[in-house]
């Protein structure tokens, strides 16, 4: 340790003693290893050695938390966060954050165990990795074997971003679509391209990413109008008011990400370019009076 910190073994002993004597460390030595060791395994050092902004900003992660609910990293990260910020409690200052700054719910689907476990060991070791998949057309479960590049999570549900060896293309799947996955025998290297992000050209409408880039115009109206304006959605996205509304344009290859979120909008949102979102969006409208009709 000594060594490890750049100091000498007297100035280690004297913070040893130090943390026992004055801060009532649970410290005790192991003559077998030869060495100091807490004997209460969560002990953590008062609150009065970490700033109240820290512990405050640790206290709120725990609900951010939530939105991590559904997967097997949940409990330990919730066991990690209530250990450290301990000394909140000892202070009385605890939890009311908790009723004051709140995460809200998002739709989310739970993660098989085995499932997770098989991607992040596939993911840390860079195996190649086999499961049964089905699309989000439905149908049958299709086998696939990829190379795992990454875990995605968007609002509430997580993705594996990996190359499909079949296909010899990227994919994105979704976990909660998966079964009878396990670790192939093949490992691969990872390429210089590999990140999801250096493919999502710089806008920000969730896990999804085409090959071609469009220039979209959209207009929006009465209440979309202010919010759309609350936002970064892309890089360049361009904004410009009229005597209704306003015109936002911005260039993105998350075009079926784009066509959900127009018509999400309702009357509110209007696209101008390009032609094929103008098509497909007045196709969604056809179809809907067609609903509106039986």
């Amino acid at each position: 340790m000594a060594q490890k910190y750049e100091t000498s073994l007297s100035s280690i002993g004297r913070d040893i003693a130090f943390m026992k004597d004055m801060l009532n460390a649970p410290i005790e030595y192991c003559a077998k290893h030869r060495g100091f060791y807490y004997s209460e395994q969560n002990y953590r050092i008062p609150a009065g050695f970490s700033s109240a902004e820290d512990l405050l900003a640790l206290g709120m992660a725990r609900s951010l938390l939530s939105l991590y609910r559904n997967t097997p990293l949940f409990d330990a990260a919730q066991n990690l966060l209530d250990c450290i910020t301990a000394p909140l409690a000892a202070e009385g200052k605890e939890d009311w954050y908790e009723d004051r700054i709140v995460v809200p719910p998002v739709p989310s689907a739970p993660i098989i165990p085995d499932i997770w476990k098989t991607i992040t060991t596939g993911l840390k070791e860079n195996r190649v990795l086999t499961f049964d998949y089905r699309g989000i057309w439905g149908g049958d479960y299709k086998a696939r074997q990829v190379r795992p590049y990454q875990l995605l999570f968007d609002t509430g549900m997580w993705y594996l971003y990996a190359f499909d060896e079949e296909r010899k293309a990227i994919r994105i799947f979704s976990l909660s679509r998966m079964k009878n996955i396990a670790l192939a025998a093949g490992y691969f290297s990872l390429p210089k391209n590999f990140d999801y992000r250096s493919i999502n050209s710089g806008s920000y409408f969730g896990v999804f990413a085409g090959q071609e880039k469009f220039k979209f115009r959209i207009a929006f109206y009465d209440e979309s109008a202010l919010w759309v304006q609350e936002r970064q959605w892309a890089d360049d996205q361009k904004i410009e008011e009229t005597d209704d509304g306003v015109v936002m344009s911005f260039s993105s290859s998350q075009y079926n990400k784009v066509l959900e979120w127009v018509l999400s909008r309702g009357c509110t949102a209007e696209p101008f370019a390009p032609a094929a979102l103008v098509n497909d969006w007045q196709g969604h409208i056809r179809e809907l009076r067609k609903l509106g009709k039986t």
